[in-house]
């Protein structure tokens, strides 16, 4: 049987190192992603976004397993579908910026200036995400869902 390498597909970049590079970026940020989920000042979606976009032009196999992951994939393809995400990712992400950082702001932080920062860096964040595009919801009053 002869096998043969058709190349890169259209939207794939054609230097193997570049294609790497991609690949390297993308998994680092699905990390990114993954911690974010857990900590609010750490953005998701973004990272998310940018994996995808990473393994868009560098890896089919990657790319389609992000998108088809049970966890990660809804987030991804919701905004890729609407550009947006939902209204309820955007009220909890809020809820936990403005529950962690003031308590950790004012429990643990001396620093007048860093206390300042901190609030400024929770504001711009919920600043981000209230202008964030929302998916537009379904008739029954939950999120739209895409079917795979």
């Amino acid at each position: 049987m002869l096998h043969s390498n058709p190349g890169p597909m259209n939207n794939h970049v054609k230097s193997d190192l570049l294609r790497w590079i991609l690949i390297c970026i993308g998994w680092i940020s699905i990390v990114g992603g993954i911690i974010g989920i857990f900590l609010p000042l750490v953005p998701t979606i973004p990272f998310l976004l940018l994996a995808a976009v990473c393994f868009s032009r560098s890896s089919e196999r990657f790319h389609g397993w992000l998108v088809e992951h049970k966890h990660l994939g809804p987030m991804v393809r919701d905004y890729l579908a609407f550009r947006g995400v939902p209204l309820r990712a955007k009220f909890m992400a809020i809820g936990m910026v403005w529950i962690s950082i003031p308590t950790s702001t004012f429990l643990f932080v001396r620093v007048f200036w860093l206390k300042v920062l901190l609030l400024g860096i929770a504001t711009a964040v919920t600043l981000y995400l209230v202008y964030l595009p929302t998916t537009p919801p379904t008739g029954n009053g939950k999120e739209t869902k895409l079917e795979p």
